[in-house]
């Protein structure tokens, strides 16, 4: 489906989103969780602080359209696209995680159109911070 770069995840996100996938039904909870399951599991504390991870703000670009978009990735019961956060069960929020700044994937959307989206910037990361319980 995808053309699959080298992901991170730290060891408290890839925790509650596993409890997450089993806890939803549908298409995107199955590609999250295959998402996980490709994912290299690393320590908070040993995350790269360019990396998106759960309840960061990145800056990402759609290389095919041009338009760069500034997003906080989010659980779900926290999305709201006006004010800027993408629930991590969205094609473009399970896109985005683990990826570093420069990487680029190419994604399905639902539409069956094939995006390609670049990480331009980890404008803020939690663990970067020292927020560990974001």
């Amino acid at each position: 489906m995808n053309t699959e770069p080298r992901i991170f995840i730290t060891d408290q996100d890839y925790h509650r989103l596993t409890a997450l996938v089993s806890q939803v039904e549908g298409q995107w909870a199955e590609v999250l969780e295959e998402e996980l399951g490709r994912a290299h599991v690393i320590s908070q504390k040993e995350i790269p602080k360019d990396v998106v991870t759960m309840n960061s703000r990145v800056k990402f670009l759609d290389e095919a359209t041009g338009q760069e978009s500034e997003m906080t990735l989010v659980y779900p019961q926290d999305a709201k696209l006006e004010a800027g956060r993408i629930s991590i069960l969205a094609p473009v929020g399970i896109a985005l995680l683990g990826l570093t700044a420069g990487q680029s994937i190419d994604w399905k959307m639902p539409n069956g159109v094939i995006k390609k989206l670049q990480v331009k910037e980890v404008v803020y990361q939690p663990e970067a911070s020292g927020q560990w319980e974001l």
